[in-house]
This record gives C-alpha cells, structure tokens and sequence, in this order.
C-alpha cells in the first residue's frame, strides 16, 4: 500500500525507536540494517536490499515522502507502540 508521510514525522519515527531497533526489523523483514536506515531518511545506497520506490516531493516539513511499502513503517510503529511510545503521525495518508 502506498503511503506518504512528511519527511520530519519519519525521521520523528526513526529517532524515537528504542537502540535495537533497526537490527529488529531488518532480520524480521529479512533486508540490510542499512537499507532500514535509508527508508527512515539515510543515504547510502552501497549495499544489497537497498530501499527502492521511496520519492520525496519538496514541501513543508521536510517535503512529503512516498513510500510505495509500508512494511518498515508498520513494523516501526509496532516496536514503539510495544514501548507505550506514540507518535502522531497526523501527515501518514493511504493511497
């Protein structure tokens, strides 16, 4: 499902995980830890597994990213919501 999301509440995201947190979701969606880090805003694009169908459009908040898969984004919001830590992702629309 294509989702899009400002730039600021993904990073906003990925800064509120708790240390491990991208080593988890790498091994339960079986990619690299770093391509986990480029879908949250990184750019090193040197590895296997990289993160494709990701566009950011320029606009307020860091622009408006398109995420063509939510499967990271999901398993983010999972870890944080079993931490009791929540974000409000008032800018994630479903496309």
């Amino acid at each position: 499902m294509e989702i899009k999301i400002t730039f600021e509440t993904l990073r906003k995201i990925k800064h509120s995980l708790p240390t491990g947190s991208v080593k988890r979701i790498a091994d339960e969606l079986g990619i690299s830890e770093q391509a986990v880090r480029n879908y949250f805003g990184a750019k090193k694009y040197q590895e296997e597994n990289q993160i494709v169908g990701k566009h950011i459009t320029p606009g307020p908040f860091g622009g408006i990213v398109v995420l063509e898969d939510d499967a990271i984004l999901r398993a983010a919001l999972r870890i944080l919501e079993e931490e009791g830590i929540h974000i409000p992702v008032d800018g994630l629309l479903q496309t």
